[in-house]
């Protein structure tokens, strides 16, 4: 049943590849240790104290209480397919609860070190500087994921109205307004842009292919580099940043969550914490008393 699962989450629910990847993975994990541990080849007859020694397994073996919440998110989400189907009487995952873990501010570069990534940090006049401006301007100036801005065709910008068109997690459409500069110099890049072979992609590397991941994180760590000595050089930091210089300046929270393409806004309200921590510290250094 594990491959009907993985299908109907690649082609109902339309997940990434990353996630089916993260699923099935958990889910193979979990089937060899029933296998192992208590000669059970079926998944979906496993009790909840079977689900429960696999978590005591995975603590016991120091993984991250976060990683092993997302390998239980992984069962809930299994066992959950099978009872809506009718093909378990029970869930065993309903008393399965998460690990504690440390929430971790989202890292962001600060508004002077961005100032000065696309001010005083030089790209070199030809096609490969104007595609790494546009990569890092795009991240920055849409919050955009990384899959999203590798999913981008030609036909996504919208420069006359100053829009670009992405999709998101499962497929989800939203358009997302760029500044009147990033639009121009959308507009410059794809007079430039050769592709090796007939793609409508919008990003490609110097070759004239598809960029790809690793091409795009590496792009991204080389540039942050220059400004920043942040841990994380990475575009999901970049996404981090757009959020959090938003809302410091005043940008309505539900506004954020709809151009971010959260599902809840439970997921954007980490950004305030960014905020409150930036107001500590101009309390601590500006009130008489701090």
């Amino acid at each position: 049943m594990i491959t009907a699962f993985l299908d109907h989450l690649r082609y109902e629910k339309r997940v990434s590849e990353h996630t089916l990847t993260a699923y099935g993975g958990d889910l193979d994990q979990f089937s060899k240790y029933l296998l192992f541990q208590y000669e059970c080849s079926t998944p979906e007859t496993a009790t909840a104290p079977m689900l429960r020694s696999w978590v005591v397994s995975l603590v016991e073996e120091d993984i991250s209480p976060a990683s092993v919440n997302r390998k239980m998110a992984t069962l809930r989400s299994y066992y959950g397919f099978l009872r809506r189907r009718q093909l378990i009487a029970h869930d065993p995952t309903r008393n399965l609860n998460s690990l504690k873990t440390k929430r971790k501010l989202p890292a962001f570069v600060e508004e002077k070190s961005m100032e000065l990534l696309f001010e005083g940090v030089e790209f070199t006049d030809d096609f490969p500087g104007l595609r790494d401006r546009v990569m890092l301007e795009l991240l920055y100036g849409t919050g955009m994921r990384l899959s999203e801005l590798l999913d981008m065709k030609t036909d996504s910008v919208d420069a006359e109205a100053r829009l670009v068109r992405v999709f998101g997690k499962r497929a989800k459409e939203r358009l997302i307004p760029v500044t009147t500069s990033l639009a121009r110099l959308l507009i410059h890049y794809l007079s430039l842009r050769v592709p090796e072979e007939p793609t409508n992609v919008l990003l490609l590397t110097d070759s004239g292919k598809p960029a790809y991941p690793v091409f795009v994180q590496r792009t991204v760590k080389k540039y942050l580099s220059a400004v920043t000595t942040l841990a994380q050089k990475s575009p999901h930091v970049l996404r981090h940043t757009y959020a959090t210089h938003l809302l410091n300046r005043g940008a309505d929270l539900n506004a954020i969550k709809e151009l971010l393409g959260h599902a809840s806004l439970a997921a954007t309200q980490i950004y305030t914490h960014n905020s409150i921590e930036k107001l500590k510290k101009t309390h601590q250094q500006a009130h008489p008393k701090a």
